[in-house]
């Protein structure tokens, strides 16, 4: 069931933290295959007609593929946005939260180099703060409910993955992902244990179910 919220309340906490707020999300840290994305968004221009065609804002988790992909097409016409995606092999070679981190940076920095103010905040949806990062920023928990902007982040980010898994499924349909997003589902361990392990699977990710399949010889 969708958690209602008024999209208004959405603008009004990015506007009351009086900088040119910047949010940022991401899609795909729990999945067990596909790589992780983040967006970055911010609203230029707030107008009466942009609330109102954003009125069923909210966390994407929260809506219907049917609303995300209506406010995902709003949102990229009508922001300055960046989406950025970082691969399995990254994610193997490091960790998941770094380069969950790092695809934010690099969403952010992107939306920074089109602005022209200085006066910036970048609001961060989460517990965690960028690594390594320049600008002044801010993490909000549960953001993506709050913040108009981390919002529009997280739309972004979660149908451009979504987009992406489809054309995964193309390549490798016996696993589901159109359905399950690459997260490790009955169906989808089931299919690993049948076919095996690909080149978009996370391997760090499925070292329990391996080992929990070893005990049962």
């Amino acid at each position: 069931m969708e958690k209602k919220v008024n999209s208004k309340d959405l603008f009004k906490f990015d506007k009351n933290l009086n900088k040119t707020v910047i949010g940022t999300d991401e899609a795909g840290r729990g999945p067990g295959a596909g790589g992780v994305f983040a967006s970055a968004v911010y609203f230029e221009k707030i107008t009466p007609k942009l609330t109102e065609e954003l009125s069923i804002l909210n966390d994407s988790k929260q809506l219907s593929p049917k609303k995300r992909e209506y406010l995902y097409d709003y949102i990229k016409n009508e922001s300055i946005n960046q989406t950025i995606c970082i691969e399995v092999d990254e994610i193997e070679s490091t960790n998941i939260l770094a380069c969950s981190l790092k695809a934010m940076k690099l969403a952010c920095e992107d939306v920074i180099s089109n602005i022209k103010t200085e006066d910036i905040l970048v609001i961060v949806d989460g517990n965690r703060l960028i690594r390594n990062f320049a600008y002044p920023q801010q993490y909000i928990i549960k953001g993506d409910g709050k913040s108009a902007s981390i919002a529009g982040a997280s739309i972004l980010a979660k149908v451009t993955r979504d987009r992406y898994m489809l054309e995964l499924d193309k390549e490798y349909p016996q696993y589901g992902w159109k359905t399950n997003a690459g997260y490790l589902t009955k169906s989808h361990l089931d299919a690993i244990d049948k076919y095996g392990l690909t080149k978009y699977h996370r391997k760090s990710f499925l070292k329990k179910h391996f080992e929990k399949q070893l005990t049962l010889f």
